[in-house]
């Protein structure tokens, strides 16, 4: 018996079968049992036996997938994908059910060797694994470019070493919280090494310039987020009855909310409804501009579409496949050839789930925000920090020097661009008290340090509040073409040799010039390049919020969780803290899973203690559309104090997610890069410097004049929107009420006798 009901799925586009799928399915199966796979054994139980691997279909997925592949390309592609399938499955028998950690990290480590991007030679493979890799390897790689099979390479090793978080999620009973487990989950699930292939298949590739560009990089992962949470809905029954299996969306989320299977896949197939429609946005609002922008030519440009084609065939032809498949529980979904009724072009608006998919989260849902509607002020949940909070002695000279440097650069100036008025006036930035943050945020810096550790805060967010003055949404393309171009300026004011470049000409500039070169100037070059990245990472992210706040449009609540850490600024406060320890911790260290887990639930939690403060003054005060608890309401139609709820929740677990990296993983890791003492030394003082950094922004939001009622006031001309937002029936209020669909609670309980969720 079924554990649910599918979902009705949006699925926008038809299916379409490859003409070449026959041959696929002959050709795959002969060299499965060359690579030794059918009638592979472990521990006496055979892997794969013919019948199950010809219901598992794996020619029928690439065909589905790749529509427009030719057949010896189709045959390749279908090789991949039965080794990845095999290697998941054995894998399963050898190590994740025996939980042997130690034997599976050599066994990963040995399996990397068999996919060099430089071409460097392979050892001898001794199973069918390493055969198959070696195999695909060679047969795939001559045909793409040095750019493509170094990525190809790092998404590949990612799918495989990765792995070892399943096994320790499996060992520990531990469930992850919705927010490691989405990150985690691109990198063991698979999907973005199946982006990368898209490209294989259609004979194409990204042009190398906008690889690392936000847009595309939003298009890999909402197509892996929503391959992977579609995957979770169809797998939950195999997964869970069968596998022992913890990592899966589903269950996540069961446990997150202490719904049923029922509720939680339905709740799970709303986030998928919403990636898909995170990916269409950035297709239809991004690209063009991203091409602009680069330069591309017209046969760059038909590249880079082609590859967002492919990841849409990709998209429907995964879901027909699912729903086909032994490998998957499909009982209750009717298959055939008039499974979605009328054939022909536009037909896929008759189609289950079209509609209810387009209206929901993600679509036209994400529009409904009514502006400056009046919320009151949010009751503030009880932040779980178990940190001490230790302040600098040197806070009145900062605070003192911090706001007369404010005053010297313009911050408190009339400004022509706002019709001769101030953005802020000295008494707010004395009331704003960004010397109070930093004195929370690194206690143990001199005063020179410390004073320019407020100076960039007053900078940051002065800033901040400059680029919707200055560009308002409501001037649409003429406000984020003039917001891109004051955004390029600035870094211009960042020079990597430190020399300065053209001329400031408003308070942001000037400012900005200042503070670059009392920071960058004594870096080495190396520091300074990813201090400046660091600095871009921020600015640029406030191109993003005006584009959203352009199409009207609350964003995707894993699209926010992610550009929150940049708009917020912690990634450049975190770089500077690495930069100081340059040297002392190698850089495999900082990149490792483990290290960015903590470095991510710190972020998070910080950037949500400021979304609790700051929800009157952004929704009712500026028609913000950027805070969690408004993209919790958004998503799924509630109000805002059970919003308020699920993102105190998630807090929770984000803590407890950080302790419990830093008392069990940190140890592991000094072993397997073998620190030494210094290093050791050096990456505890990091971790310490993280939990000052929860403490010293918790401590700041409660001193700081910034979020208080009583300094909040309307834009110049507009009034509070009496309406209260419209919200779903069966969605009651009060902070922990239960809901139909959303009951939100903190996961301290057992999920069964010796698992508890993380």
């Amino acid at each position: 018996m079924q554990p649910f009901e599918l979902p009705e799925f949006y699925v926008a586009h038809p299916a379409r079968l490859n003409a070449h799928v026959e041959q696929a399915r002959a050709h795959t199966k002969q060299w499965a049992y060359q690579m030794g796979m059918l009638g592979d054994t472990v521990g006496g139980d055979v892997v794969w036996e013919e019948a199950s691997f010809d219901g598992m279909d794996y020619a029928g997925l690439c065909a589905y997938t790749h529509p427009e592949a030719s057949a010896p390309v189709l045959d390749t592609v279908t090789d991949w994908y039965t080794w990845v399938f095999y290697f998941d499955d054995h894998f399963l028998d050898a190590f994740k059910r025996t939980g042997d950690m130690d034997g599976a990290r050599r066994y990963l480590d040995r399996l990397a060797t068999f996919m060099p991007p430089d071409g460097a030679a392979m050892p001898e493979p001794t199973n069918p694994d390493e055969r198959g890799l070696a195999d695909l390897w060679t047969r795939t790689v001559p045909s793409m470019s040095q750019c493509w099979r170094e990525r190809f390479h790092e998404s590949t090793r990612n799918l495989l070493l990765d792995c070892v978080w399943e096994i320790g999620n499996i060992n520990t009973a531990r469930i992850p919280n919705p927010i490691d487990y989405i990150e985690m989950r691109r990198r063991v699930g698979g999907a973005p090494w199946s982006a990368d292939l898209v490209e294989y298949a259609r004979g194409t590739e990204i042009p190398e310039a906008i690889v690392g560009t936000r847009p595309m990089r939003v298009l890999k992962d909402t197509f892996s987020d929503a391959v992977h949470l579609r995957n979770d809905i169809f797998s939950y029954q195999r997964e869970t009855e069968e596998e022992g299996e913890v990592n899966n969306g589903v269950l996540v989320v069961e446990r997150f909310f202490d719904c049923s299977p029922q509720q939680a896949a339905d709740i799970v197939n709303d986030q998928l409804t919403s990636r898909i429609h995170q990916f269409e946005n950035t297709v239809l609002t991004e690209l063009p501009l991203l091409f602009d922008e680069y330069g591309l030519d017209v046969v760059q440009s038909a590249a880079t579409m082609s590859y967002a084609q492919g990841l849409q065939d990709w998209q429907s032809g995964g879901h027909e496949w699912h729903l086909r498949s032994n490998r998957y529980m499909n009982g209750s979904a009717a298959t055939g050839p008039m499974r979605f009724g009328p054939a022909g072009l536009g037909t896929e608006l008759a189609r289950p789930g079209f509609w209810k998919g387009l209206a929901g989260p993600g679509g036209v849902r994400s529009h409904r925000q009514i502006p400056l509607r009046r919320t009151g002020q949010l009751p503030l949940p009880d932040f779980d920090v178990p940190f001490e909070l230790s302040l600098s002695p040197h806070l009145p000279v900062a605070r003192a020097s911090s706001i007369e440097w404010a005053q010297q650069v313009g911050f408190h100036d009339p400004l022509p661009e706002l019709g001769g008025r101030q953005l802020w006036a000295r008494e707010d930035t004395a009331g704003f008290d960004f010397a109070l943050c930093s004195a929370g945020l690194d206690p143990d810096a001199d005063i020179a340090a410390l004073t320019l550790s407020a100076e960039w805060l007053t900078w940051g967010t002065w800033g901040d509040d400059y680029f919707p003055t200055v560009f308002p949404p409501t001037q649409g393309a003429a406000a984020m073409a003039g917001a891109k171009a004051c955004n390029a300026r600035l870094s211009t004011f960042m020079p990597l040799d430190v020399k300065p470049v053209g001329t400031p000409v408003n308070p942001l500039e000037r400012s900005l010039v200042d503070l670059w070169s009392r920071t960058a100037g004594p870096m080495s070059p190396a520091a300074r390049l990813t201090f400046r990245q660091a600095v871009e990472s921020m600015t640029e992210s406030w191109l993003w919020e005006l584009a959203n706040h352009i199409q009207h449009r609350v964003p995707d609540p894993v699209d926010y969780l992610e550009m929150r850490r940049r708009t917020f600024g912690s990634d450049l406060t975190i770089a500077l803290s690495k930069i100081a320890r340059g040297g002392l911790i190698p850089d495999a260290v900082f990149e490792s899973t483990t290290l960015r887990g903590i470095e991510h639930a710190a972020q998070d939690y910080g950037c949500l203690i400021n979304d609790f403060f700051s929800y009157q003054k952004e929704i009712e005060y500026e028609a913000e559309l950027h805070n969690a608890i408004l993209v919790v309401e958004s998503f799924f139609d509630c109000d805002r104090d059970i919003a308020a709820g699920v993102v105190d929740d998630l807090m929770r677990a984000r803590m407890r997610q950080f302790q419990r990296l830093v008392d069990d993983e940190l140890p592991v890791l000094f072993e397997h890069h073998r620190l030494d003492a210094t290093a050791r030394a050096a990456l505890t003082s990091y971790i310490d410097e993280l939990r000052d950094w929860i403490a010293g922004i918790l401590h700041w939001h409660r001193g700081t004049s910034r979020y208080r009622p009583e300094n909040l006031h309307h834009p110049v001309g507009r009034q509070p929107h009496t309406a209260a937002r419209p919200v779903h029936p069966w969605v009651p209020s009060g902070i922990g009420t239960a809901a139909a669909r959303v009951r939100p609670r903190v996961a301290t309980h057992a999920i069964s006798p010796g698992r508890t969720s993380s």
